[in-house]
C-alpha cells in the first residue's frame, strides 16, 4: 500500500515539478539590440511632438496618448510596434496633420508612458482598452471617417481588430504596414532562415537572420501547460525579449505571455484575414528586414484577394513608418 501511495505521489509530483522547472528555468538572455530596427527611432526629431495626454480605461487606468489636431474631417489612430511607443509614429502622425487628418497615437498598455511595462492583467485587455479610446474619439468626432494604421505588431494588432465583432466595424477601414502575423507565419525571414537551402545568390546553407525578438520557449511551454489545467497565476511573466538598448525609458524590455498574446492576430491568423468587414490595404518594404514581402502577398490573398498587399521597393521594416516615400504613400490613401 505504501508503495502504491508513493507511486501515486511521484506520478503527480515529477510532471509538477517539470513544469515548475521549464516556468523558473526556462528563459532565454534577450538578444543583442538591432541597430537597423532601433536607431532610426532613436535619431528622431522630436522637438515637435505634442504632450502626452490621458483617456480612462473601464478598469480606471488612465492610459496615455497623443493627439495631433486638424480640424477631424478624417481622422488616424496610429498603433505603434512591439517594444515601442507613441512616439515612434511622430514622423507618420506629422504627415498626416499637415494632409488634414487627426491623428491619435496611443501608447498601448505596457508601453511607453503606461507603467508597468511588459504586461498586462488578461489577454483581451487591450482589446477593452482600444473600445474605450475609441469611444472618446468618436465623442469628439461622431461623423469623421477613422482609419486604423498599424505598424508591425500594431499592424497584426489592427488586424486582429478588424477581425472582432462589434469593434471591427467601428473603425471605417483598416492600413497595415509591414504586419507582424504570428511567430510560426512564413511571412517571417527568421523562419525562411530554418528551412534548409541555399540563400538566392549565395551557396550554402541559408544564414540566420538577425533576431528582433527572442522566446524563451521553455517558459511558454510550461505556462501554456498551466493555462490547459485553468492555471493563470504565472501568466504575468516575461516570455519573449526585444532587441532593444537596456537604458531607454519609453522602451518596453520583454512582454508577458498574456501581452505578447494578445498584442498580436488572434492565433487562427488567416481566419482574422477572412473575418475582416471593412476596406483594408498592406504595404511592406521589398527590403523588410524582418518580414518577406511576397510570403505577404501570398498570406493575403490565399484568403481575401480583395485586400491589396503592395510592396514599396527599396524599403526596410523602419521605413515604413520613417521614410518619406512610404509616409507619402500612407497619405496618399487617405485622400
Amino acid at each position: 500500500m505504501k508503495r502504491l501511495m508513493l507511486g501515486l505521489v511521484l506520478l503527480v509530483l515529477l510532471p509538477a515539478l517539470a513544469v515548475a522547472g521549464l516556468v523558473v528555468f526556462g528563459t532565454s538572455p534577450p538578444p543583442a539590440p538591432l541597430p537597423s530596427i532601433t536607431h532610426p527611432f532613436a535619431s528622431m526629431d522630436l522637438a515637435t511632438l505634442p504632450p502626452l495626454s490621458r483617456y480612462q480605461a473601464r478598469d480606471g487606468a488612465r492610459l496615455s496618448f497623443r493627439q495631433y489636431a486638424a480640424g477631424g474631417k478624417q481622422v488616424a489612430v496610429l498603433i505603434h510596434g512591439s517594444a515601442g511607443s507613441s512616439s515612434d509614429m511622430h514622423v507618420l502622425a506629422t504627415a498626416l496633420q499637415r494632409s488634414g487628418v487627426t491623428v491619435y497615437v496611443p501608447d498601448l498598455r505596457g508601453h511607453g508612458a503606461n507603467v508597468p511595462h511588459g504586461d498586462i492583467a488578461y489577454l483581451g485587455q487591450m482589446d477593452d482598452d482600444m473600445t474605450d479610446f475609441l469611444v472618446q474619439i468618436k465623442q469628439a468626432f461622431p461623423a469623421a471617417p477613422t482609419t486604423l494604421v498599424g505598424f508591425s505588431s500594431g499592424g497584426g494588432f489592427a488586424l486582429r481588430v478588424a477581425a472582432e465583432a462589434p469593434l471591427g466595424t467601428s473603425f471605417d477601414r483598416y492600413v497595415l504596414l509591414s504586419p507582424y502575423l504570428r511567430y510560426d507565419a512564413p511571412t517571417l525571414r527568421s523562419n525562411a532562415a530554418k528551412t534548409p537551402g541555399p540563400v538566392e545568390g549565395q551557396g550554402g546553407s541559408k544564414a540566420e537572420e538577425p533576431a528582433w525578438a527572442k522566446a524563451s520557449i521553455g517558459r511558454i511551454i510550461g505556462l501554456t501547460i498551466l493555462n490547459r489545467f485553468g492555471i493563470h497565476t504565472f501568466d504575468g511573466l516575461p516570455v519573449v525579449a526585444f532587441a532593444v538598448p537596456a537604458n531607454v525609458s519609453s522602451v518596453t524590455q520583454s512582454y508577458s505571455l498574456r501581452l505578447n498574446r494578445n498584442f498580436q492576430p488572434h492565433d487562427e491568423y488567416l481566419g482574422d484575414i477572412r473575418a475582416v468587414a471593412r476596406p483594408m490595404r498592406v504595404f511592406v518594404g521589398a527590403a523588410d528586414d524582418l518580414f518577406i514581402p511576397e510570403k505577404m502577398q501570398e498570406v493575403f490573398h490565399s484568403q481575401r484577394g480583395d485586400i491589396p498587399v503592395t510592396i514599396l521597393p527599396g524599403l526596410n521594416h523602419t521605413d515604413m513608418v520613417t521614410s518619406a516615400e512610404a509616409i507619402q504613400v500612407v497619405v496618399d490613401t487617405f485622400q
